[in-house]
């Protein structure tokens, strides 16, 4: 039997039945950028998870850089994620709104009217963008931010964050991994600024650590995650000699915060490149907060990675897709039923409830 997966666990005030995190992932199935009621069956019927991290969810009009992906900056949205958190809690579980501001990473024939692609610097983002309208299209050059910019969209996190929690969601991850736009700030390939928001560890930094006291300030720190990449390369990222002092004063800022956990982006066993073991090691050891271990994992791995203190949480991704009851599945051992990649990002229900 295996023990530490299926057990307890507190984060910040709340208690967990399990350590199963199902991973945020974009599904697309937001038309009109709402929470739809086949959104709620998706997110309820996998309520026996420890934790659900949300897809993607944009934070303003700015970050609705992909086709039918949902916003959380009106009241329509609120109260569209609403249905969605009570059917969740109905069924016990417990659910973190994704907060994600896809940046450069986005094309205007996927936002509204007046919204804007913009980015720490004006550099466009490789490779293409899908689109409903005409299909795959190539990133844009975005706008560099200015500082009226970037306080614009510093508050327009905290407010998502405030209207995350009227939503019924139990907090919030702030997306700062693969590439999106606090990464952005992040990484050097992205950012290439001059200012107190480019150059050194402290100002790549700094972006991110006012979107945290911002909205740790709105809904308090013990009800907020960040998910990290290092070392990634999704979305023309790349990793630079001071990575590692990077990630570690970001630590110590999320510690200073008192931010609930971090989750490291780590698909080494799935072929993207390695995370240094040594930062993670570091990271995992000055986090006062809980680490949630992601990449291909099974029970096995997730089970012995927990025993050895590696992380407290695991979280689970595709393997959610086409087993909602996965959890039980987990626990019994049971054979898995494959997803059809065909159907990760269509609009329908096939795929997504129906198997």
């Amino acid at each position: 039997m295996n023990e530490l997966l299926f057990t307890p666990l507190t984060l910040g005030e709340l208690r967990l039945p399990n350590r199963i995190v199902m991973a945020p992932m974009t599904r697309c199935r937001a038309v009109g950028n709402l929470a739809s009621e086949l959104m709620g069956q998706y997110y309820r019927s996998r309520a026996a998870a420890g934790l659900i991290i949300s897809e993607g969810i944009a934070p303003c009009a700015n970050g609705l850089g992909y086709a039918r992906i949902p916003g959380l900056f009106n009241e329509a949205q609120v109260q569209s994620w609403k249905r969605v958190t009570d059917g969740v809690h109905q069924a016990g579980g417990k659910i973190f709104a994704q907060l994600m501001h896809t940046g450069r990473v986005s094309h205007p024939l996927n936002m509204p009217a007046g919204a804007r692609i913009i980015a720490p610097s004006a550099l466009a983002a490789p490779g293409e963008m899908w689109t409903d309208a005409a299909g795959l299209q190539a990133h844009p050059q975005p706008q560099m931010m200015s500082e009226e910019d970037i306080a614009v969209t510093i508050g327009q996190y905290a407010k998502a964050a405030r209207l995350a929690i009227m939503a019924g969601f139990d907090g919030i991850e702030l997306h700062a991994a693969n590439g999106y736009l606090i990464d952005q700030f992040l990484n050097a390939a992205s950012n290439k600024r001059q200012d107190r928001w480019g150059g050194s560890v402290d100002n790549r930094c700094r972006f991110a650590v006012e979107v945290a006291s911002a909205c740790a300030t709105s809904i308090g720190g013990e009800r907020i995650g960040v998910r990290i990449s290092p070392y990634g390369v999704f979305n023309g990222q790349a990793p630079d000699a001071q990575m590692d002092a990077l990630y570690l004063r970001l630590v110590a800022e999320a510690n200073a915060l008192g931010l609930a956990y971090i989750h490291v982006v780590d698909h080494a066993s799935m072929g993207a490149p390695e995370v240094s073991p040594a930062l993670k090691q570091q990271i995992r050891a000055n986090f006062t907060g809980r680490y949630v271990l992601s990449g291909g994992y099974d029970v096995a791995r997730a089970e012995a990675d927990l025993e050895a203190g590696r992380g407290d949480l695991v979280a689970f991704g595709r393997p959610f897709i086409a087993n909602p009851d996965l959890v039980q599945k987990l626990k019994d051992g049971r054979e898995l039923t494959a997803a059809d990649a065909t159907t990760f990002y269509s609009a329908g229900a096939k795929g997504y409830t129906e198997f």
